[in-house]
């Protein structure tokens, strides 16, 4: 058998599981197309150490070490996946590009306890009059 299709059928999976990986959005899916590509690196690796004939075969040797490292980040990855799907309910990547919480919770942007729309200036004059903390309400006393 000559090299020419075991490589370029490692290169359609490859290229099939980069397009997974650029055009997913559900962080699952995105997980198997790492291992399609990480499966056309071992297809690879076996076709040519039999092409080259080595006598330590080194390419199955090393594509033991890629399984080993593909379960590994299966096992690690669907774990994280689990863990953001049940603080965030879903598994979207787009909606979980905000994966940290702000420090302070005044400057969160995404507030949803503040309004949206065009700040209202009789309301932040109003808002000025009433004491607000604990020394507003002793100078308000005093």
């Amino acid at each position: 058998m000559h090299l020419v299709y075991p490589a370029v059928l490692a290169a359609l999976l490859f290229c099939t599981g980069l397009y997974g990986v650029l055009a997913r959005r559900n962080a699952i899916l995105v997980l198997m197309s790492v291992e399609l590509m990480l499966n056309a690196v071992n297809l690879n690796l076996v076709a040519f150490d039999v092409w080259l004939r080595d006598a330590l075969h080194s390419g199955q040797a090393l594509t033991l070490f890629t399984i080993a490292i593909a379960a590994a980040e299966i096992g690690i990855g669907l774990a994280i996946v689990l863990a953001v799907h049940r603080n965030r309910g879903t598994a979207d990547i787009d909606k979980l590009r905000d994966s940290a919480e702000p420090d302070d919770p005044d400057d969160d942007p995404h507030d949803p306890s503040e309004p949206s729309g065009p700040h209202d200036p009789s309301a932040a004059a109003a808002e000025a009059d009433t004491p607000a903390g604990p020394d507003k309400k002793a100078e308000a006393t005093a």
